[in-house]
């Protein structure tokens, strides 16, 4: 057959339980013959000989793994399994199998050996004894006895029915006597017999066996029975390390017996499970399930008793907080709480949370503070991984405790200062704990886990603290290593020729990665708290410091920060940008990064494709204005043409508006509305409005009344006169931030050759506001209002920024004088 959905490999185990491979082939077309049944035959693809012929029994236990493998037993020790290339032929030949046993194909197991009918039957058959007959427990039938175990291990059916008669009769301490016999006697062919018994009782997978086999009395007999492999040259001595290497350390002693026997038991289970045995294959993947669950429940067991002994617990923090505590005893105690913390993972949601609130009354969290602080590495790694607990379980339960304590506490001691300070001091060359810690951080920040708690205002209170209380005490290594470049935002482009303190260790280059890292999260989530730090450190200038660094990831890191700020296409942040010559970093770093095709190069590309893409006007007028000489050799993108071409297109835009307006509205500034503007912003645009390169809104936008034209009126006309005669320039003025700035010694009559007389003349004959001219004269102004009105026009406004700037135009563009003045 060509399909090769049905292809497919024949597997059986052999003595050793190992699966052989049989070969590869087709499953054949299937036939039924209504006095056989139906059989599967698997034909090699080379000759078409037959692989497999297999009759599909009613009774027989067929277990589908993994969507790809079906596995059964057709004799007490012939096992068989068929691995399909694809899922979709494993499920067509599981269906038929399903079909003539009268099975749904949806489950796993097609005979379950707890099914009640499947009881019945067996209880029906006049000698079910005989199914599984155990030999008489000595030595010369130890070999017999390890036939028979390994063999039902493949039936489900057959394991319980084992599993009952070896319960039943006492059989495995009988074993165990052997055990100790063949020991005695060197006897390796028995101890090798034992082993494969023993391992075989385990995966029977029954809870009854193991708590007979792990009892006291029992369990290192068994553990001994697994030391000696036949696969080995030498036996394992499992035994010498948990009754000498390991030692159980009460860091306060247990008084209850049962807990202290709980706990022994529950660590050597966990040996045998994780150490001793081998792992299991694809065919025993549910072998030792139930051994899970019984440590499972041993833990949970051993949380429940320790949380109820209250006592124990105030004895354990009040050692771990006291000063006059040893180191020794210290790192117990942390370790103690470490393995306290990860046994609780296993308790139902209802009681972890009564768990961790029973560790928060006692006092768990002002515990680590203290102990984060330590000297002792492994004291500080235990304390990590437990306020890691902390944090995964209530990052708000952590942040309640961290302000209430900033009300009573110096900001050094306060805990996530503390964290803070662990993650930048950490030695590790990796910095595997810093990392962790910086994960912790975040989650602690997160706004989106703020909302689903009952305090509605936890997001407004808690990053009201962390920016004052901590910002600065993360913010602090990145502010170091950038503090004595300052680069001139005047200066040509090209390399700087400015002090560069890039780090250049690489410990320090990834701790401030770190830092970036979270920076940047921040910037995504915090929109206002952030964008005031930023504004009030300069934090964007020092940040694109580190483009210098020979640490490209490091250089990457710094440019994801203020991609980020550029994707929100916030025009508070695009100012700042502008007013800071902020690109010119980038594109030094792009410059001096030359032909080379790396990660760096497409990164620039794709920040400056962004801002084309999204046309950012102001950031895109900007880039041309200042740096398209450097840019225009760029060839094998047309992201910076695109740029261009789009300033050029908005430059004509603005072009086609100014000759649209009114000649007396035409070269005057426009207001936005106030109310468009957050509270935090107005504030920061009042502060800089004497700086260059402020942002002008376009001349078409909000309405205005007449009474917010100026009262001095007349005396602007007389301003604007004197100016007139001196103004040469057809076209508005550009800014060196690339914006467009209508000055009011752009008049009409210059900015329109054609009809500069007829504008000249109306504006003569406009008389000061409140003076008694003609009618006529009334009418032009009158109608001059009117359209200022009707056409949504703001005009004739005077600013405070303006002052002075018209009286050094000459010398310098950036400035104009107050009108009116």
């Amino acid at each position: 057959m060509s399909d090769t959905r049905r292809r497919v490999k024949v597997y059986t185990l052999n003595e050793e339980r190992q699966w052989d491979d049989r070969g590869t082939g087709h499953v054949s077309s299937t036939y039924v013959d209504r006095l056989k049944g139906m059989s599967l035959l698997v034909r090699a693809e080379a000759d078409g000989s037959l692989l497999l012929e297999s009759k599909i029994n009613p009774n027989t236990a067929y277990q589908k793994q993994q969507d790809t493998l079906i596995v059964w037993s057709e004799a007490e020790n012939y096992d068989l399994a068929l691995s399909f290339q694809e899922k979709a032929g494993c499920d067509e030949i599981w269906e038929k199998i399903c079909q003539v046993q009268g099975k749904d194909p949806s489950v796993e197991v097609t005979q379950d050996p707890i099914d009640e009918s499947e009881e019945e039957r067996f209880e029906e058959m006049p000698d079910t004894s005989s199914l599984i007959d155990l030999p008489t427990c000595e030595l010369s039938k130890l070999e017999e006895i390890a036939d028979l175990v390994t063999s039902v291990l493949s039936s489900p059916i057959r394991r319980e029915k084992l599993a009952l008669a070896l319960e039943n009769e006492g059989y495995i301490k009988k074993l165990l006597q052997l055990f100790q016999t063949c020991e005695n006697m060197d006897n390796a062919e028995g101890l090798h017999h034992l082993y494969e018994i023993i391992r075989g009782i385990l995966f029977l997978n029954k809870a009854t066996l193991f708590e007979v086999m792990f009892s006291d009395e029992c369990i290192m007999d068994v553990v001994g029975c697994l030391e000696y492999d036949p696969a080995l040259a030498q036996p394992k001595r499992h035994r010498e390390f948990l009754t000498k290497t390991a030692k159980f350390k009460e860091v306060i002693p247990i008084t209850d017996s049962e807990l202290r026997q709980k706990i022994h038991q529950t660590y050597r289970v966990q040996y045998i499970q994780d150490v001793i045995l081998p792992t299991p294959s694809v065919f025993e993947d549910n072998f030792l399930s139930t051994l899970t669950s019984f440590i499972f429940f041993n833990k949970v067991e051993i949380v429940s008793m320790l949380q109820e002994d209250e006592k124990f617990l105030s004895e354990v923090f009040a050692q771990l907080t006291d000063e006059a505590t040893d180191d020794d005893k210290r790192r117990e105690l942390v370790n103690f709480f470490k393995e306290f913390c990860a046994f609780s993972q296993t308790l139902q949601p209802q009681n972890r949370d009564a768990f961790f609130k029973t560790l928060a009354n006692l006092g768990i969290l002002p515990a680590l503070e203290i102990v984060m602080g330590m000297d002792d590495l492994q004291v500080r790694a235990a304390a990590t991984d437990i306020f890691s607990y902390l944090v995964e379980f209530s990052p708000s339960m952590v942040r309640e405790f961290v302000m209430q304590e900033a009300q009573q506490s110096d900001d050094d001691i306060l805990l996530i200062n503390v964290v803070i300070e662990q993650m930048i001091c950490d030695t590790d060359p990796e910095l595997g704990g810093a990392v962790q810690l910086m994960g912790l951080l975040r989650t602690l920040i997160d706004p989106e886990n703020m909302l689903a708690t009952a305090n509605k205002t936890e997001k407004s209170e808690f990053l009201n603290f962390f920016y004052n209380h901590c910002m600065q005490v993360l913010t602090a290594p990145l502010l170091a290593n950038t503090s004595e470049d300052k680069p001139d935002k005047d200066s040509s482009l090209g390399p700087t020729n400015s002090s560069t303190i890039c780090p250049d260790n690489y410990q320090t280059a990834q701790l401030l990665a770190l830092i970036l890292e979270l920076l940047t999260f921040c910037v995504e989530h915090h929109t206002y708290h952030i964008k005031n730090y930023i504004m009030n450190k300069d934090l964007l200038r020092r940040v694109l410091i580190l483009m210098n660094s020979k640490h490209t990831f490091l250089a990457l890191c710094a440019l994801r920060f203020m991609r980020r700020i550029i994707g929100l296409k916030d025009e508070f942040y695009n100012r700042y940008i502008i007013k800071g010559n902020l690109f010119e970093p980038v594109i030094n770093a792009l410059v001096d990064n030359g032909t080379r095709y790396n990660l760096l190069n497409s990164a620039i590309i794709e920040l400056f494709e962004f801002i084309r893409v999204e046309d950012i006007k102001s950031l895109t007028a900007h880039i041309v204005d200042n740096f398209y000489k450097a840019l225009e050799s760029i060839e094998y993108v047309q992201t910076f043409k695109g740029l261009k071409t789009k300033y050029e297109q908005e430059k004509d835009r603005q072009s086609q508006k100014l000759n649209s307006v009114p000649s007396i509205l035409r070269s005057n500034r426009f207001r936005r509305d106030a109310r468009a503007l957050d509270e935090d912003e107005e504030l920061w645009f009042n502060e800089d409005e004497e700086e260059e390169g402020e942002a002008v809104v376009p001349p078409v936008e909000k309405s205005k009344t007449e009474d917010d034209f100026p009262d001095s009126y007349e005396k602007f006309m007389e301003t604007k006169k004197a100016k007139e005669s001196e103004d040469k320039e057809n076209l508005p003025k550009r800014t060196s931030v690339g914006g467009f700035k209508f000055t009011f010694s752009h008049s009409a009559s210059s900015a329109n050759g054609a009809n500069s007389a007829n504008s000249k003349s109306v504006a003569a004959q406009t008389p000061p506001a409140g003076s008694n001219g003609s009618s006529s004269k009334n009418t032009s102004l009158s109608t001059t209002v009117t359209s200022t009105k009707q056409g949504s026009l703001i005009g004739l406004v005077d600013y405070p920024d303006d002052e002075e700037e018209e009286e050094e135009e000459e010398t310098s563009p950036r400035k104009r004088p107050r009108l009116g003045s």
